[in-house]
């Protein structure tokens, strides 16, 4: 094998058979995907120790992707409960499944992660550095993070967020930008406390030649996180959050150079008229790059449905360039989610993810709605069900109130107007029999 990563392949002009998996997937031509991949417009996080793995392709052209975050925390350290979630996942269709756990030992359930999952895994090694190091934030050197960062790509990550972008520059002008919610990225507050306590540069940023020879060695996919992302429609599109996505497109282009494909992230929380020109200023800043993005949540008021505020903001983002969503689940702002939420979480994301691609013109995104109205037309209920993203609830939702006529539904009885169309259409007389 005369490459290492998919990109350095793809440069070569090699097909490999990742990207044969992914052209079957998108009905694509592999000698184009070869070549949007060679450009950086299409990434295939696929790390060589990930056995189990079932590619999948992320970029423009391509049909939009969806990422769970999934985790213990110190006040929810219940590795089985998470498994769960994880099985849950795969059995609803997430691409991605990130693990944010942030306590304890917590290599062992990512190894079983990483054996189990046919979906692509990602970390942030930043919340694993204190457990991992067993030192305190600032007794960690900077040499000790890119540590984590290889512990972490030996054992298969597939992509890696990396806050590089949140430099001594960026910082200063977030300083400057007197925002309502400061900064709401976890990993980024850690890396701003660290740099605060040390004086010292961004240990990513500082050495980030080191931390991409890295990632090249194992074809781990840099996600470049954005620190500073929005946590509120308030702060959305300021300075700070475009100083550090200016950092972000020269990292991009300084990571393509040494062969190593790039997801770049975005906001955050955003007004629904600012998503669309923050994809645009994402894709012509970081020269094309696939953009992952966490929501963004159009409103900051409605906790417990959080899923709903996001999967609006995710269908604008992906219909207007973004790539990636981040599912949002009820739970956010409020605690970790149980199983139910990730459910919620992964329904509305994939709803979002759909809807935009219709509206981008993807290649087939629309045949499965046509055989849905197709079904509906006939009233056939149990193709109907086979269709749907959620064919459980929604046949519990018919069944809990079930039609005397099964030929409608418990809302329009006779009156349903499938019903009455298709009895005139075969010459049929419509009787109520009042």
């Amino acid at each position: 094998m005369n490459y290492r990563t998919q990109m350095e392949a793809a440069k070569k002009g090699i097909i490999t058979n990742e990207m044969n998996s992914v052209s079957r997937k998108e009905n694509l031509d592999p000698e184009k995907l070869r070549e949007l991949i060679a450009q950086g417009k299409i990434v295939i996080p696929a790390n060589i120790n990930h056995i189990s793995l079932s590619p999948e392709g992320i970029g423009d052209g391509l049909k939009t992707k969806i990422n769970v975050n999934l985790g213990v925390s110190g006040d929810c350290a219940d590795y089985t409960n998470e498994f769960e979630k994880v099985k849950l996942s795969i059995e609803l269709g997430a691409e991605s499944i990130m693990d944010l756990s942030n306590y304890g030992k917590t290599n062992t359930f990512r190894k079983e992660l990483i054996h189990y999952s046919t979906a692509m895994i990602g970390t942030v090694p930043m919340y694993d550095a204190i457990g991992y190091l067993e030192k305190d934030l600032m007794a960690i050197s900077a040499k000790d993070f890119l540590k984590v960062v290889e512990a972490h790509a030996k054992e298969g990550v597939d992509f890696m967020t990396i806050h590089a972008g949140i430099n001594k520059r960026t910082v200063e002008t977030f300083k400057r930008s007197h925002r309502i919610t400061n900064i709401v990225s976890r990993g980024g507050s850690l890396l701003f406390a660290w740099m605060e306590m040390t004086g010292n540069e961004n240990p990513f940023y500082e050495y980030y030649d080191e931390l991409l020879d890295i990632l090249y060695q194992y074809d781990v996919t840099i996600s470049l996180g954005d620190a500073l992302r929005p946590g509120s429609i308030h702060d959305s599109t300021d300075a700070g959050q475009i100083t550090e996505l200016i950092e972000l497109g020269e990292l991009t282009k300084r990571a393509w150079e040494k062969n190593v494909q790039v997801l770049v992230e975005g906001p955050g929380h955003m007004a629904i008229n600012e998503i669309a020109a923050n994809m645009t200023l994402q894709k012509r800043l970081c020269h094309g790059a696939p953009f992952y993005v966490l929501g963004p949540l159009v409103t900051d008021i409605a906790p417990g449905y959080d899923h709903i505020t996001s999967a609006i903001g995710g269908a604008i983002a992906a219909s207007n360039g973004a790539n990636f969503l981040c599912y949002v689940t009820p739970a956010e702002h409020l605690r970790l989610p149980d199983l139910s939420d990730v459910k919620e979480g992964i329904i509305a994301s994939k709803i979002a993810a759909h809807a935009a691609d219709i509206s981008n013109g993807i290649p087939i995104a629309r045949e499965i709605d046509n055989k849905m109205s197709d079904a509906r037309r006939r009233i056939d209920w149990e193709e109907m069900f086979s269709y749907a993203l959620d064919g459980k609830k929604a046949k519990e939702y018919f069944e809990s109130t079930p039609p005397a006529d099964k030929h409608s539904c418990s809302m329009c009885g006779k009156m349903c107007a499938m019903r009455t169309t298709n009895k005139i259409l075969n010459g049929e007389k419509v009787e109520f029999n009042i």
